[in-house]
């Protein structure tokens, strides 16, 4: 049985560290190691990859990818 954190950001700070896979609501994929977070939901990843139908498409690097722009985030 898979346990889900009760809120999004408890969520969140259990994954500061890890690797997260995230979907913007333009159709894009990155994945990265999410550093930090804010209150808006804006994400600090290292070590970023854009990725295209699962393949890993162009090394961003650091990026911060702004909350309004997120349809999810997964582990």
């Amino acid at each position: 049985m898979i346990k889900i954190a009760s809120r999004p950001f408890d969520f969140l700070d259990k994954a500061i560290g890890k690797q997260i896979l995230v979907h913007l609501k333009e159709g894009k994929d990155v994945r990265g190691k999410l550093e930090a977070f804010d209150q808006h939901m804006n994400l600090a990843i290292s070590d970023a990859t854009e990725l295209e139908d699962g393949e890993k498409k162009q090394k961003i690097g650091q990026v911060i990818l702004r909350g309004d722009n997120i349809f999810y985030i997964s582990t």
